[in-house]
């Protein structure tokens, strides 16, 4: 018998353990349509687990105090376990409630960050918190003679845990059940162990209490809240498609991934190109080429706008996208009318740096496109001078690397690092702004070139399908406010995207755009 209550408090632990970090690597996941996925939101993220799962220890130590009775301490872990479900169970409505009440615009993005991930991810974490010292206890007063193997066995057992929780979490459960599905099963992990151990008090309310737990639990899955915000969750986004109809006039759909609205198509029109960046980058590369077929490669692709407008007006264009994740390739296919069977495709499920080096060494490009984004900032390992190396050895002669950039408008120290760095190896580096941002101000998503030789004007004017202007920064100005700003040259060893970018997402005005 003491055998077995060994077992059964040790595989308790195991599992919670590994429920607690399946929590937490949810919790990102969960707050990313909301404010998206940085290092800001896993920091609030990590914190407040530990937090929570630190007072839950305090007090489970409380509760493994030698004078608990042990039908006390059984009545413990069952009513912490129950609390764990509960607040676990109900995560995804209540993370949609405090959304809506505090992401109206005026709260600061790191106090809403830090607001959301405690509001919603701090109680689950203190609840199964509790039951780790409480289940020690128990095992040690089962063989006291044995304390010392026993209390290094729950240790490792709830480390082991946390391991699998982590792996399964990221490799196993949200991939095939979604995030909120993650959330109900551990819900229901912890309600299933607080019955067993509830009625292990022999405590008469055991079967009502277990009526209750399942209809509850049975309640809470029906509720609207827990419509899970994405129309698809794949291992790196929360994939949504939005009519863009009554914003344009005609048929027409946004690719927003997490909170970012990241690519507009047209259904009728592929080489309309709604945002003003991509309309740079595409007239400018036809009036260079003056009527070739491009040779280009994408990184990141996204709804494919560019390249399903290219691969539609030059069928023997030979246009290459690196996009890490099938599920948007699958999303833009379905509900953004991309053809990726169209010839002038070539499509590559990988990253965007590892697929270039590998690409055969006489492929080179009149364009590359860098227009890859994890959130707001561009993954760091795009932007290093080491990358760029890479980068120029691909360019055709007259080819030109450009890079999307959200920044802020009056102070982008990001824009003025990554220009720094790469006028380490590019003859020519020039940033260009459409006029009606530039008027407008705030967040702004300035085009940076990468070139050989610097262009012959400073502006460049489309009439059709929009009227538009573009500015480029006047180079003796850019060079003088980039050494000002005294920002690092970007290497593999080095690269604070996210530091750099601290002005951009500081601003209350600039999230949830």
């Amino acid at each position: 018998m003491t055998l077995t209550r060994q077992a059964a408090y040790g595989l308790t632990l195991f599992l919670t353990s590994a429920a607690a970090l399946i929590v937490e690597i949810v919790a990102g996941r969960m707050l990313a349509p909301y404010v998206g996925m940085s290092l800001y939101t896993w920091t609030a993220v990590i914190a407040v687990v530990l937090a929570g799962l630190s007072v839950g220890h305090w007090i489970g130590g409380r509760l493994a105090a030698p004078r608990v009775a042990h039908a006390t301490a059984l009545r413990g872990i069952a009513m912490a376990l129950l609390l764990s479900g509960l607040t676990a169970g109900g995560a995804a409505p209540l993370l949609k409630g405090l959304a809506a009440l505090l992401g109206g615009g005026n709260t600061p993005p790191l106090l809403l960050i830090s607001l959301l991930a405690g509001g919603v991810f701090f109680l689950p974490s203190l609840f199964v918190g509790i039951v780790s010292p409480v289940l020690t206890k128990l095992a040690i007063d089962d063989a006291p003679q044995h304390q010392g193997p026993i209390i290094g066995r729950m240790f490792a057992l709830g480390a082991a845990g946390s391991i699998l929780g982590t792996l399964s979490a990221g490799y196993v459960f949200i991939s095939w059940i979604g995030s909120t599905g993650t959330l109900l099963a551990v819900a229901a992990l912890y309600l299933v162990f607080a019955i067993l151990f509830w009625a292990g008090t022999k405590t008469k309310v055991a079967l009502p209490l277990v009526a209750l737990v399942l209809a509850g639990g049975f309640g809470l899955a029906q509720m609207p809240g827990f419509a899970a915000p994405c129309e698809r969750e794949s291992d790196y986004y929360c994939i949504r498609i939005v009519d863009f109809a009554p914003q344009s006039g005609r048929a027409s759909a946004a690719m927003v991934l997490d909170h970012l609205a990241h690519s507009i198509n047209d259904r009728d029109d592929p080489g309309l190109l709604y945002s003003p960046y991509l309309h740079f980058v595409a007239l400018r590369t036809e009036r260079l080429l003056q009527g070739r077929a491009p040779q280009a490669y994408f990184i990141g692709g996204g709804a494919f706008t560019l390249p399903r407008a290219w691969a539609a007006r030059f069928p023997e264009a030979k246009l290459t996208v690196a996009e890490i994740d099938p599920a948007v390739t699958a999303m833009a296919t379905k509900a953004m009318w991309l053809d990726p069977a169209a010839p002038a495709l070539d499509i590559r499920h990988a990253d965007a740096r590892r697929t270039l080096d590998i690409l055969p060494k006489d492929r080179h490009f009149d364009l590359i496109l860098g227009d890859a984004f994890h959130d707001y900032a561009i993954p760091p390992h795009l932007v290093t001078r080491e990358f760029h190396q890479l980068l120029l050895r691909r360019l055709a002669p007259g080819g030109a690397y450009a890079i999307n950039v959200i920044d802020q408008s009056e102070n982008p120290r990001f824009t003025f690092a990554l220009v720094k760095t790469m006028q380490r190896d590019f003859s020519a580096v020039e940033v260009w702004l459409d006029d009606d941002s530039r008027r407008r101000g705030g967040r702004v998503t300035f085009v940076v070139l990468g070139l050989r030789e610097p262009s012959d004007a400073a502006v460049l004017r489309a009439t059709e399908p929009f009227r538009r202007t573009w500015l480029r920064w006047p180079q003796e100005d850019l060079d003088a406010r980039i050494a000002a700003a005294d920002v690092p040259v970007l290497t593999d060893d080095f690269a604070p995207v996210d530091r750099l970018m601290a002005g951009f997402v500081l601003r209350p005005d600039e999230m949830l755009r």
